[in-house]
């Protein structure tokens, strides 16, 4: 954890998308981005077009996007930003036809949403580069997700976690190893931050563990948002724990998802949780992607990370955690503005589901791993 940063929360494309932008607008030195999903729709092009810009006035630009997320890309923007002065990389394309093509590689993909602006200031979350985040005024689909924004030397830290990955695709550091940014972009605030990555080169367990250690010291409550909730043996016990100390344990769950093999798979462990106290809500408007997390009024987490075994061990992901009761209490308030919008799931009701939805949990539970 590093202090002497300030954290600003930030909801929906509505407010995430112009806060992107306004830190592209803002750089001097260097923009780097990293993006699962990348489109060539409205959205898309907005960005492309914004950092093919700062290219032109000669700042550093770095952008890395994955292949499988970005699938539906038109290959012609990235081309257009390369001509800009853009660097961009693709990560892990599927390319049979190429010598040192691995079909392992297939299967592992960066799921981050990461910008970094000068090294200065930093921002993750679930928010893709699309139009379904977008809000419906606008002509999106107003999907429902969180993202932080922090200031200060924190912001070090997501940059080397870029830095990692982009030289590993062949990309050079556009700056000096020693590079830092000055005084003046480093502003003060009272929030201890620590950016925490899924990293093949690195620790592959970090997020996980920073999830479970903060559960298994809850005292008064954990509220969960994640979009993708396949959690595992370990961090189930330690949710059932948490409730068996008297700690308020609720997650928000869709109740619609992007993703319908990972919503059933989800939905077959309902009941081994509502046994043991947790209490499940679904969301009931759009499309909930977020992945954050409250605990205790003291400790939150914003990133990319759900609560499944392919966050865990497949995917590169990238999560911040902020210790700062004043933040902490803005996500926990958040969650509970989002409760206004979601139904508990009824025991009772759950208990008497249909034939055909259990066998079709079952069924994607079975093959959990590789969802």
């Amino acid at each position: 954890m590093v202090s002497g940063n300030r954290v600003t929360l930030l909801h929906d494309g509505a407010q995430c998308f112009p806060a992107m932008l306004g830190a592209i607008d803002s750089a001097r030195e260097e923009i780097l981005l990293e993006m699962y999903w990348f489109h060539s729709d409205r959205v898309g092009q907005r960005f492309a077009e914004a950092l093919a810009s700062k290219a032109r006035d000669g700042v550093a630009v770095c952008v890395i996007y994955d292949t499988v997320g970005s699938w539906e890309a038109n290959p012609a923007m990235f081309d257009e930003m390369r001509a800009a002065g853009c660097q961009v990389r693709e990560y892990h394309p599927i390319a049979p036809w190429r010598k040192r093509f691995k079909v392992g590689v297939v299967n592992r993909r960066d799921h981050r949403k990461l910008l970094v602006v000068d090294g200065s200031i930093a921002m993750t979350g679930g928010v893709n580069i699309g139009d379904p985040w977008a809000s419906v005024e606008e002509g999106g689909e107003g999907w429902r997700d969180d993202m932080i924004r922090i200031e200060g030397p924190a912001a070090l830290q997501a940059r080397r976690v870029f830095l990692t990955t982009w030289t590993t695709l062949g990309g050079r550091e556009p700056r000096s190893a020693d590079w830092q940014p000055s005084r003046e972009d480093l502003e003060r605030g009272a929030s201890r931050v620590r950016v925490l990555a899924n990293d093949y080169f690195g620790d592959r367990r970090a997020i996980r563990r920073a999830y479970i250690d903060a559960i298994r010291a809850a005292r008064s409550l954990v509220y969960v948002t994640n979009s993708y909730f396949v959690p595992d043996r370990v961090i189930r016990r330690a949710l059932a724990s948490a409730v068996n100390r008297g700690v308020d344990v609720r997650v928000l769950v869709p109740g619609q998802s992007d993703v319908m093999a990972v919503y059933y798979a989800g939905r077959h462990l309902y009941g081994w949780l509502m046994r043991r106290g947790v209490r499940l809500y679904e969301w009931q408007r759009t499309v909930l992607h977020a992945k954050s997390a409250v605990i205790d009024d003291r400790w939150c987490t914003v990133g990319t990370f759900n609560l499944d075994y392919r966050s865990w061990r497949f995917n590169l992901e990238v999560n911040a955690t902020v210790e700062d009761a004043a933040v902490a209490t803005a996500m926990r308030a958040r969650f509970e503005k989002d409760l206004a919008h979601a139904v508990p799931v009824n025991p009772v009701n759950w208990r008497y589901r249909s034939p055909s939805d259990r066998l079709t949990e079952q069924f994607f539970y079975l093959f959990r791993r590789l969802l």
